[in-house]
Parts: C-alpha cells; structure tokens; sequence
C-alpha cells in the first residue's frame, strides 16, 4: 500500500479518537486491515504515526487506547519580562515585506522573484550532483569552499580599475546568506553602542539586523539620485562614525543606481575620515537597463567592504553569500563567522557554484532583463493609468521594485486594508525608514507572480487611495 493509504487510516482513526471517550479500547489490526482493505504493514504504519502524535497509546498484549486528552492551560510568560529586560534597540521586524499569500491574490509586498525568473531547472540539477558528491558528507572549510571564494573575487575583479589590485579568493569569505553577513558586519565593524551611518530609506533587514546588533543608527538623506554627500560628510564628522551601509547598485527600496561621480565623491568621504562603506549589492543579478558598478572594484585600500548574496538569483533555498573585505578587517569577520555559526553548508556551496559556472547562467541572466523591464514596465503602466496618486518619482534601471509616493495625510493602515479586502497585498514604505519615514510611501514589487494581474491590482490601488482622500 501506499505511503496515502497510511495517511488515508491515520485521518480516519484521528477522527475516531477525537470522537471517543479516553481510554476507549481501539479496533484490533485485523479488524483495521478489512475496514480499510489495507495491509497489517500500511495499518501499522498508520498507528505508529498516531502513537507520535500522542493521540494513542499501545499496552502490548492488551491493545491500544485513545490517550486521556489532557486541558491545557495557556502559559504564563510574564516571567521573561524582567528576565530580558528592555528591547535592544529599536527592533522593529517588517512582517508585511516577509508575509506569505495566497496564490488568488497579488502580492507587491514581497522582496523575492518569483518562480519562473528563477533558474529551477539549474538548481534542481546542481543539488543532485552536489548530493551525490563529497560535498554532501564532509565539512567545508570555515571560509567557504576554494572554488566558490575564488568565483566571487573573479566576479568583483573583473569590474576592477586597472591601478587596483582585484581581490583574491583568501580575501572572500562565504556567509549563509547576506542577512546573517549583515548582523556580522555591524557587530565586528561597529560595535555595540557605536555609530552606523545609513541610508534613509534603506533595506528593512538591514535595519532590523543593526537594531540586534546593538549600534546606534544615524539616518543619512538619500533619494534616487543617491546620498547627500554633504550631510555624509557632516555627519561622519559629528558622530566619529566609522561606517555607512549603503547599496549603490538599484538599492531597496528606491531603486537608486549610483552614478560614477557619486561613487567617487562617497568614496573620497570614506577615505578623509578612516572609514568603512559596506557595500550591499544585494541585486548585482538584476539590472535592467544599466550593469551594476561596485564601489568596491574601485577600491584597493581597503576601506570598502563587500557583500553580495545569490539567494535572490538562485534559489530561497540556496541562502549563499560572500563577503570581501582586506587586511584585519577581514579577520575580524571571519571570527564573528566562525562564532555564529562554524561554517556554511558545503552542500548548499557545491550547487550554488555549480549553477553560476554553468554556460546557461548567463543566457540566464540575460532572459531574466527583459523579464525584469516587461513587469517593471507593465506595473508602472498600470500605476499610471489607474492609480496615478501613487507617483513614482524614479523609475529604477535594476532591482526588483518601485518606490511610490502617496498624497500626504495617507492613512497607510486604511490603505493596507481596503487592498487587501480587494485581493492586493501591500507594505507600508513606513518599514524601510531607519527613523521616522519621510512621508507616506509604498515598496511595489514587480518581480511577484502573474503579473497579469498588474492592471487589477493597479485600479483596486487607485480605487482605495481614492476613498481614503475621504
């Protein structure tokens, strides 16, 4: 019998013990066997399932019993009130941007691509050979597998200037994924009490993972034209900070691409007051229109330090990352690294470099840019014709999203939920603010599923906004 005639039995004798008094004696095997037409294995499977659950209890040469159900009161917590103390920092978690959704609806709330932009066929393939490798049984080292740090630093060098020493392999070390690399980041470079120079808006991720990290946030204007380089400057000055996270690269949520001049002049910053720029080029995959140009390729002393994660590119199951820093800095990392979690799944680093070495990657990335610019465009159409109150001021050369402004006196709770009464799931751009937001805004994510459904969405977006200037 199959594995659905066990969980066929199972559902039918779950009901039954509900049904039946503590204690009640249930129907032998034999008479289980002829009730369900099933074999005495597929019945035995079935009880054994129930006895783990703790609905049954079997008494060998007696039978078996429904278990007394016992009440369960809820527990009392308040205890670790005082056991924790007050929250560290201002941990604010953004559970819209993480939620999941049904399939009926559309989701703009989400940071994730959707399935078909992603390389399944590719990943499915790279796994299976990596399960059938040494990959799957021995223990990686604690910086990454060879090949994949050596991937990476290729990558990175081969947008470097000529006067710049590209980085080498022993310069990356692989993370399980960006967002641990950047609680990593912000402990070792910062520090606990310290200051953190960061856009504003910026990933939400990357505030919450500063928040935990313990580092006092000091929000650095930014639009899409970039930071205002002056308030960096004042403020690496009155604060003595020693680090700005920033994503020069179609940054989330504005989607705004660094032009050379800017990058220059931030770097020039950095380097007057001694200072790191973390670099987060979180969306190195997804340019539309312009290629990514990281800072740190033009950096050879050091003061940049760079994170880049395929987990958007590849797979959400393939949570690979990398970070490349020089000199002690890199160190430092390493032995936050090597406290939070030894090292990184080899299995996971086997399939994640199999896929980016593969000759169909790059035909990968090259269908998914005009994917990426068909949605972008469809969504922005849709926005324009149907729901022109939400203004995007930048409409973005990369990423996976538009940053829409909303009339002021917006009320973004009301919004939320009239949308989501009409089938559209969205997030407040109250959650990408470091500080207090600037103004009512919302994070739309193109790259979500059926993007046919973009005009609906648009006018349903229209349609609340509409009610709620009343």
């Amino acid at each position: 019998m199959s594995d659905n005639s066990s969980l066929r039995i199972a559902d039918g004798l779950r009901a039954w013990v509900s049904a039946a008094a503590p204690g009640a004696r249930l129907p032998s095997t034999r008479a289980l066997v002829a009730e369900y037409q099933a074999s005495p294995v597929t019945v035995q499977s079935a009880l054994r399932s129930l006895a783990a659950q703790g609905l049954i209890e079997s008494r060998p040469g007696v039978g078996t019993f429904a278990r007394p159900r016992a009440q369960v009161r809820p527990s009392d917590y308040g205890w670790q009130s005082a056991a924790l103390g007050p929250t560290p920092g201002a941990l604010r978690p953004n559970p819209a941007a993480m939620r999941d959704v049904p399939n009926d609806v559309t989701a703009f709330n989400a940071g994730y691509p959707d399935r078909e932009l992603l390389p399944g066929r590719m990943v499915r393939a790279a796994l299976t050979r990596a399960a059938r490798s040494d990959a799957a049984v021995a223990r990686p080292p604690v910086a990454g597998l060879p090949e994949l740090q050596a991937w990476f630093a290729q990558e990175l060098g081969t947008s470097s200037l000529p006067d710049v020493p590209p980085p080498v392999a022993a310069d990356v070390v692989i993370l399980p994924g960006s967002q641990s690399g950047l609680s990593s980041l912000f402990r070792a470079l910062v520090g606990a009490g310290q200051p953190l120079l960061m856009e504003s808006p910026t990933y939400w991720g990357a505030i919450l993972a500063a928040a935990s990290a313990g580092v006092r946030i000091i929000p650095i204007p930014s639009g899409p034209d970039g930071p205002d380089v002056e308030e960096l400057a004042r403020a690496f000055e009155e604060t003595g900070a020693r680090a700005f996270y920033a994503q020069p690269s179609f940054a989330n949520p504005t989607g705004a691409h660094w032009t050379r001049n800017l990058g220059d002049q931030v770097l020039d910053v950095v380097r007057r007051y001694g200072a790191f720029l973390i670099e987060d080029d979180w969306a190195h995959d997804f340019g539309i229109t312009a290629d990514p140009a990281p800072l740190a390729a033009r950096d050879g002393s050091g003061h940049v330090v760079y994170l880049r994660s395929l987990t958007k590119s590849l797979s959400p199951a393939l949570r690979v990352a990398a970070v490349i820093a020089r000199g002690p800095a890199r160190e430092r990392i390493l032995a936050d690294r090597l406290a939070e979690s030894m090292y990184v799944s080899g299995l996971l680093q086997a399939a994640a470099v199999d896929v980016v070495t593969q000759p169909g990657w790059q035909a990968h990335l090259r269908g998914l840019k005009s994917q990426l610019k068909s949605r972008r465009d469809l969504l922005l159409d849709s926005l324009r014709e149907h729901a022109p109150a939400a203004h995007v001021a930048y409409v973005p050369v990369g990423g996976l999203n538009l940053w829409a402004r909303l009339p002021d006196g917006t009320e973004m709770d009301r919004l939320v939920r009239d949308c989501e009464a009409g089938g559209v799931v969205i997030a407040d751009g109250a959650g990408w603010f470091p500080a207090e937001a600037s103004g009512p805004f919302l994070r739309l994510n193109y790259a979500g599923p059926n993007p046919a459904a973009f005009p609906r969405a648009a006018r349903v977006l229209g349609e609340a906004l509409g009610r709620n200037g009343r």
